[in-house]
């Protein structure tokens, strides 16, 4: 069984205090369990947990945006909140290139804004390999939809990037963000270095709504359908990421067999990777079950993400509830 909100809450933030002490400020830790392949990684959490260290009030925000979560999702189980709850988010891409390669065609945005409406209403063809006895649990359609609202594109001559925000100042050879509490920016970059490998995106969470560096950044060959990276070409790592922004953890809790505040997602040992065959057992908690590796939380390969849970459901529909912390998305 899956700890309380409050003490996984508690538990959280001293963690990320304490290790990211470590963390300099070019470069953040990479995703908490200790992985063997130390190559394509999301920097979501990496991120969140230094910017959690330095900025107290965020974490106070955290806090109260947990409490609030959770009383959404109390208040939809007794009847008080209407079960359809339509948004539509309005999207911006901001596009940095180096050459013709990387300024990434308007056909790709356009069908990673595609991507993520058939991922958030479960309309794509992989919804019939989700296994039976995750059926019930599917999301379903999210009522969460996106639209293209603008694309702007920078020339640069920096190929190179980090998950420092940089690329989100035009000061530091970035683009801005446009009204961040009104749209979802997503910044995309030739390529960002980490350590033994690199990041394929990362995403800032709910406490950032509305400030200068919030949105999505991406590296430009995962942006879209049809990219050059055969394991990760369905524009899916985007959907992950999006996930992040809507208040979804990663699915193993970024800890062994942690917790992602979602109660009907099997709590996992760590992480997948490649194409795992179902069922998957693991043990958390002396209970042995599979796990839920086609989750888009997971880093399973884009062929094996393809369902998000009803409670996952609930967390981003809390996020873009009217009182919630990116209601302002809901108003255009």
């Amino acid at each position: 069984m899956k700890k309380t909100v409050l003490g996984v809450l508690i538990t959280l933030f001293v963690s990320c205090a304490n290790e990211t002490e470590n963390l300099n400020t070019a470069n953040a830790n990479t995703d908490q369990p200790a992985m063997a392949d130390k190559g394509a990684i999301c920097g979501s959490d990496v991120v969140r947990q230094k910017f959690l260290s330095e900025n107290p009030d965020a974490a106070q925000r955290m806090f109260k945006i947990e409490n609030s979560t959770a009383e959404f999702i109390e208040q939809k189980k007794m009847g008080k909140v209407l079960a359809d709850g339509s948004v539509e988010i309005p999207v911006i891409f901001n596009v940095l290139y180096t050459n013709t390669t990387n300024n990434i065609s308007d056909a790709r945005i356009n069908s990673q804004i595609d991507v993520l409406n058939t991922a958030f209403a479960s309309t794509h063809a992989d919804v019939s390999n989700i296994p039976a006895a995750f059926q019930t649990l599917n999301a379903g359609d999210t009522k969460i939809k996106f639209r293209l609202a603008q694309i702007n594109r920078k020339s640069t001559t920096k190929s190179r990037w980090a998950p420092d925000d940089k690329m989100k100042k035009i000061a530091t050879g970035g683009v801005d963000a446009t009204d961040p509490a009104k749209y979802l920016n997503i910044w995309v970059v030739d390529y960002m270095p980490y350590q033994s490998g690199y990041v394929l995106g990362y995403a800032t969470f709910p406490e950032s709504a509305g400030l200068w560096n919030d949105g999505v950044v991406m590296m430009d060959e995962y942006v879209g359908a049809g990219g050059p990276i055969a394991t990760h070409n369905k524009g899916r790592v985007t959907v992950h990421e999006v996930g992040h922004y809507l208040n979804l953890r990663h699915i193993w809790g970024d800890a062994n067999c942690g917790n992602d505040f979602a109660d009907d997602t099997p709590q996992q040992i760590t992480l997948h990777r490649g194409v795992p065959s179902y069922p998957k057992m693991e043990t958390c908690g002396g209970v042995s079950r599979s796990v839920m590796f086609m989750n888009y939380m997971d880093y399973s390969d884009e062929t094996t993400l393809f369902m998000f849970t009803k409670n996952q459901n609930d967390r981003m529909q809390a996020s873009v509830s009217a009182n919630g912390p990116r209601a302002g998305l809901r108003i255009l």
